[in-house]
């Protein structure tokens, strides 16, 4: 059995909605490259992600949706008419082959699966997955086929699994919680910037489920200019304590790096180090509760040059076991890569420091979250007492 599979096609890169639009899989090519620089990321490693079929697709897609989205691919609806989709939006603008491109993210997400799954690997990462903001018969948020709800679709009726969604990204992972609001053998985690500032405004620790699925839903909405030590605070613990009350058979983890300072589309103050620990507590808890069943993907992030390569490099050497390197960055990728940057890249796998000029009110900041967390897991600890 292999440590890990890296899941990866250039077709990925097909996913694209202009050359000007924040979401931006050139990202792929630019972690890819890094990992490769220092020797971290061989041939041996990766595996070709397939196209998922469309009767994957239905686990979580309406027919009438996926019609709609290979038609506007492919040249057949306006926008006008596509609008009531979610697609041919700002966000979600149309494409040519969207469709393919699209079932292409959601069949690098279902290969990690089958690997994991199969015996084939303990770990398996799809960076070009993590689209959570897909809905049953609409797109949003830069997403059209919400790939980690088709997987868990997938593990479920394939393997019989519960499973445990956990979802780092700044935005709430609205997609998949609604999906399975009310199913007691999917539990949904997020961390998130609150709604009251960012897309799409869920993600409330009310939102907890529904019927039978009450109970297996949490979110911990953190507050703007959320720094480091808080935000690790509350993943430890929230993690800890979902972990030991849902005891899932596999953990799925979407890792969008865009709760760093530098992400232009949020308000988090996050650096790298938040990068680091995120998968290294993922890695642990998936060795102590799931035989080491750990399924990765990407998600957010639009400081493509000076954060996302970085980050989900982190990810893939907590993956696979090695050392996070400290001190410079490839002076070959370094030099490849920044004639094409619009910012100065950052020279070093750590962030400088400070990154940034202190927080005013952090010591508020860091109470408003902590408050927030004891009220999210009230249902656990309240369970746990009696």
């Amino acid at each position: 059995m292999k440590k890990a599979v890296f899941v990866y096609s250039p077709e990925q890169l097909g996913y694209k909605f202009s050359d000007t639009h924040p979401f931006n899989h050139k990202r792929l090519t630019l972690t890819m490259d890094l990992l490769k620089n220092i020797g971290a990321l061989d041939d041996v490693d990766i595996v070709p992600a397939r196209i998922a079929t469309e009767e994957e697709l239905l686990l979580a897609h309406d027919p009438k949706y996926i019609e709609i989205v290979k038609s506007a691919g492919h040249g057949k609806l306006s926008e006008a008419q596509c609008a009531s989709y979610g697609i041919g939006t700002e966000d979600t603008p149309i494409f040519k082959n969207m469709h393919e491109a699209s079932a292409q993210l959601v069949g690098g997400t279902l290969t990690a699966v089958d690997y994991v799954m199969e015996g084939k690997a303990e770990h398996a990462l799809n960076l070009g997955g993590g689209l959570h903001h897909g809905f049953r018969g609409r797109a949003s948020g830069f997403c059209i086929y919400n790939d980690s709800t088709v997987a868990i679709r997938y593990l479920q009726d394939k393997y019989k699994a519960r499973v445990l969604y956990v979802d780092t990204d700044a935005h709430h992972g609205d997609g998949v919680q609604w999906s399975f609001y009310d199913d007691p053998d999917v539990c949904t985690l997020s961390i998130h910037e609150t709604g009251r500032y960012l897309f799409p405004g869920t993600g409330n620790i009310t939102e907890r489920g529904n019927g039978q699925g009450y109970g297996t839903s949490f979110n911990f909405p953190i507050d703007a200019f959320t720094e480091d030590d808080s935000f690790l605070d509350i993943y430890e613990q929230a993690m800890r304590e979902v972990f030991e009350f849902f005891k899932p058979d596999v953990v799925l983890t979407q890792n969008g790096a865009d709760a760093h300072y530098f992400d232009p589309l949020t308000h988090l103050y996050g650096t790298m180090n938040i990068y680091k620990e995120i998968p290294k507590l993922a890695h642990k808890l998936a060795h102590e509760y799931c035989d080491g069943k750990w399924i990765a993907v990407g998600g957010g992030g639009y400081d493509i040059w000076r954060v996302v390569p970085r980050a989900w490099s982190m990810l893939w050497l907590e993956m696979t076991n090695q050392e996070i390197p400290t001190g410079p960055l490839p002076q070959a990728w370094l030099e490849r890569w920044q004639p094409e940057a619009p910012v100065p890249f950052i020279p070093t796998w750590e962030d400088p420091n400070p990154l940034y000029e202190p927080i005013p009110r952090k010591a508020e900041i860091e109470e408003k979250n902590a408050q927030m967390l004891e009220k999210a897991l009230h249902i656990i600890r309240t369970e746990k007492r009696s």
